[in-house]
């Protein structure tokens, strides 16, 4: 596949990256500083751009047969949102159809009087509440094959490629995903064309 990868320097873009490569996809990848994605690889094209920057995000999206965001931003400027809202409209101005989002379980209507949720909500109001609005938009997006991923906590174990998921999936305060099961869970769907409109949950 022609993968378009937005969120490429952070902790899970950067193994989706990875991942796609050692699966043999060409991996397109939409970075603020080159220099934080040390990856040298041929099917590997960086594009040097803000979100901001339309024309870069559209050529990131340009031709490709999969997006890809794993953006997260900080709690001061949660990125998610206005992140979206440019790949969607590049998606739109290049017949990009298929878009895999990771956000988080507590989001939209995933948020419920859990112990987890309502401990996320609290800890990380402003990411949370920038995830919200991601995904009200990307469900507005009925021209698009989307599907939204909603992971638990995160950590920096190693891949296993052994993790449930499910849209009904038990998210506890216990529940974990590595970065690195998730990136490949990311790309098992891409490549399946799997969980299409849905928003399945994942956890070790």
């Amino acid at each position: 596949m022609k993968i378009a990868v937005f969120g490429a320097t952070g902790a899970t873009g950067r193994l989706v990256v990875v991942r796609a490569l050692e699966a043999g996809h060409e991996v397109r990848a939409m970075v603020r500083d080159s220099a934080r994605l040390p990856i040298s690889h041929e099917r590997l094209h960086v594009v040097v751009g803000e979100l901001a920057d339309q024309g870069a995000v559209d050529a990131t999206v340009d031709g490709r047969d999969v997006v890809i965001s794993a953006l997260a931003g900080s709690a001061r400027q949660p990125a998610c949102t206005d992140g979206v809202r440019a790949i969607l409209a590049a998606m739109r101005a290049t017949s990009a159809v298929r878009l895999l989002v990771v956000s988080a379980h507590g989001a939209a209507e995933s948020r419920d009087h859990s112990p987890y949720v309502m401990a996320v909500r609290t800890l990380l109001s402003a990411k949370m509440r920038d995830k919200d609005t991601m995904e009200t938009l990307i469900r507005q997006a009925d021209d698009l094959r989307w599907t939204i991923v909603r992971p638990p906590a995160l950590t920096h174990s190693p891949r296993t490629g052994r993790y449930r998921v499910g849209t009904e999936l038990k998210i506890t305060l216990a529940s974990r995903i590595s970065r690195a099961d998730l990136a490949d869970f990311l790309l098992r769907a891409a490549a399946e064309d799997a969980y299409v409109g849905q928003a399945p949950r994942i956890a070790a």
